[in-house]
């Protein structure tokens, strides 16, 4: 524990607790208000006391990236995990080892063949392992579109194997490239009726199919109803990222992670302050350069968190941040921004810039700061 952040080696991701506990609340009280379960999906923040946190508001199980994830938040208490990726063949050795310590993990699969190593490997050793589909609503990534013949055939391989068919699941990750209101409750309809579409053409076929998930962070929030889905899966709201401001679901004093920087040097003939937060600290993720703001590599505030009005980080390199002014902008850099002056940055993609870290430094309403390890890794 130490008594402020000023005292912090850079560097370092800082998680202003008040506002992710804000983020929190917002979410919960969405899918309650929706009439559905929340199962947040933790790989944004992988950490133990977020985690506890948005299981104190109300969320029931967490949806999960990595079997180490699931390993970690299970050793935790929670026994309701959601292992949200297609599931590899050489992985189900380690999903049968959670399961068979009591944790009740949900596998994924989106082909046939992936469907048949499940049953045969469950066979093989007296295992039923629960399964959902991965549905394709929005043609974004992976899945089985809820029209093709496929989804029945995978459904009856799982069904017919003696597996366990949970239901189906999709990800409308198309939703942010999105920035209006219209756009947002379009897409959110689309991925509720595509998965509800697969589950009812699963049971038409007399498969049982009792759950239906959908979710991303902008669909969760601009949804006008959820009609025939049983749970909601989002992650990124806990923090919020610029990419998430300018998909329009937050404001930037929503943004609870930023990370905390030192100016090293100055190129004051260029406007350039340097700092200490090269990509190595921010990440490589540049996703505002494809929406309508680009913000660099992250938008620049003072130690305690209030923006600088038009100072962006606006390049990096691995160990170095350069972050500047507008062209034509006016400002002493040495005066007002002298060596060891520290600054924090809001970043792009709060996932990828958390990913850098070990841990986070929870600064609290207090002041205090507490140390939040994460779990990295797969």
């Amino acid at each position: 524990m130490t008594t402020s952040i000023h005292t912090l080696d850079t560097p370092v991701a800082v998680v202003d607790v008040a506002r992710m506990n804000r983020n929190i609340q917002r979410m919960q009280q969405r899918a309650d208000s929706l009439g559905v379960r929340l199962r947040p999906h933790v790989k944004t923040t992988k950490c133990a006391q977020v985690v506890e946190a948005q299981i104190q508001a109300g969320a029931q199980g967490v949806t999960v990236s990595t079997l180490k994830e699931a390993q970690a938040f299970f050793a935790q208490g929670v026994t309701d995990i959601l292992y949200a990726v297609a599931m590899a063949p050489n992985k189900l050795a380690h999903a049968l080892d959670l399961r068979r310590a009591g944790c009740a993990l949900i596998i994924v699969t989106d082909s046939v063949a992936g469907a048949r190593a499940i049953v045969e490997f469950g066979r093989a050793h007296d295992e039923r392992f629960e399964v959902f589909i991965e549905i394709d609503s929005d043609h974004h990534r992976s899945g089985v579109r809820s029209d093709d013949p496929l989804l029945v055939d995978i459904a009856k391989v799982i069904h017919e194997g003696g597996a366990v068919l949970k239901g189906v699941m999709t990800h409308a990750g198309e939703s942010y490239k999105l920035n209006t209101l219209e756009a947002l409750q379009e897409i959110a309809e689309l991925e509720r009726s595509e998965c509800v579409n697969a589950a009812e053409a699963i049971r038409a076929a007399g498969i049982p199919c009792p759950e239906v998930s959908v979710g991303s962070t902008p669909t969760a929030l601009s949804a006008v109803h959820l009609e025939g889905v049983t749970e909601l899966r989002a992650g990124v709201y806990v923090f919020f990222d610029l990419v998430m401001h300018n998909v329009g679901v937050c404001a930037l004093d929503d943004l609870a992670l930023s990370v905390l920087t030192t100016v090293i040097g100055h190129q004051p003939d260029k406007g350039w302050i340097i700092t200490d937060s090269g990509w190595m600290a921010m990440s490589r993720d540049r996703g505002t350069q494809a929406q309508q703001c680009d913000f660099g590599y992250g938008l620049v505030c003072d130690s305690n968190g209030t923006l600088i009005d038009g100072l962006l980080l606006r390049s990096a390199n691995q160990e170095h941040g350069v972050a500047s002014f507008e062209e034509g902008t006016s400002v002493d850099i040495e005066k007002l921004y002298p060596i060891g002056t520290q600054l924090r940055v809001l970043p792009n993609h709060a996932c990828a810039t958390g990913a850098q870290y070990p841990a986070y430094e929870a600064l609290q309403p207090n002041g205090e700061v507490a140390h939040w390890s994460r779990v990295n890794g797969w």
